[in-house]
């Protein structure tokens, strides 16, 4: 059997990139008024990038 590889999920969000936060407010035609909010970590995009390759784009040492 072959060995299963894990999804580098966001260990910050888990996955959950983008959130919906509700302002407390109303537009004008009575909608409640939102907000996105994108995971700092990840940028939104819900997973990570391995700490070799990230070593290699920022110039650092893994």
């Amino acid at each position: 059997m072959m060995p299963q590889t894990t999804p580098r999920v966001c260990r910050d969000c888990d996955g959950f990139a983008t959130a919906t936060i509700t302002t407390g407010l109303r537009t004008s035609d009575g909608a409640r008024d939102t907000i996105r909010v994108n995971c700092p970590t990840c940028r939104g995009l819900g997973h990570t990038v391995p700490a070799l390759r990230t070593a290699r784009l920022t110039g650092g040492a893994a």
